[in-house]
């Protein structure tokens, strides 16, 4: 009969330890299996008004990139903008995007708004590049060796401490061909 009171506290114990882990977690550290791995294969065509789509090969080109997954209708998409303008403009590493679920018109209007940080932008309408990417939502933002090697991966928004203490740092290195002790 005291094993029977007994059985309760102790799924109560081993619950509230599991709450208690769970609760020292980043839950902006989601793992990614392909860190360490190459690109997948895909091919998009650009976004509505502009010249150049992407594709794995544009990510194998020799130099470090920044691969940045948006959509027009993500709020978080529109307040890290201004830190990949301000990457752009400091020329450390090309930034690409891909756009995620996106209405054509939509993201043309957006970028010609907000500005162009992208040297290419492909157009992923139905999301299956992006689940091939390991995308959870938008946005999500990853750093490519010149190999095409997934280095990095940031779930949602960046933030002026991310772009300066970990994307910043990491493509330096890449660039020059260093081994990063940057953990993303």
């Amino acid at each position: 009969m005291r094993l029977a009171y007994l059985v309760p506290l102790v799924l109560f114990v081993l619950i509230g330890i599991g709450l208690a882990v769970g609760l020292t977690l980043n839950p902006r550290e989601i793992p990614s299996a392909l860190i360490g791995k190459p690109v997948p294969e895909f091919s998009l065509p650009p976004v509505e008004g502009r010249k150049e789509g992407l594709s794995t090969a544009d990510l194998k080109a020799g130099t470090p990139s920044l691969v940045n997954v948006f959509a027009s209708w993500c709020v978080p998409c529109r307040i890290e903008h201004p830190l990949l303008m301000g990457l752009a403009r400091e020329q450390i590493a090309p930034i690409h995007g891909l756009n995620y679920k996106d209405n054509p018109a939509d993201v043309s209007k957006w970028l010609d708004q907000l500005g162009d940080p992208f040297q290419r932008t492909g157009a992923d309408r139905d999301g299956r590049v992006g689940i091939e990417w390991g995308v959870y939502g938008v946005p999500e933002t990853f750093v490519v060796d010149g190999q095409g090697q997934i280095r990095c991966k940031h779930v949602g928004p960046l933030t002026e401490w991310d772009v300066e203490n970990k994307i910043k740092p990491l493509l330096r290195d890449l660039t020059a061909g260093k081994e990063s002790a940057v953990k993303c």
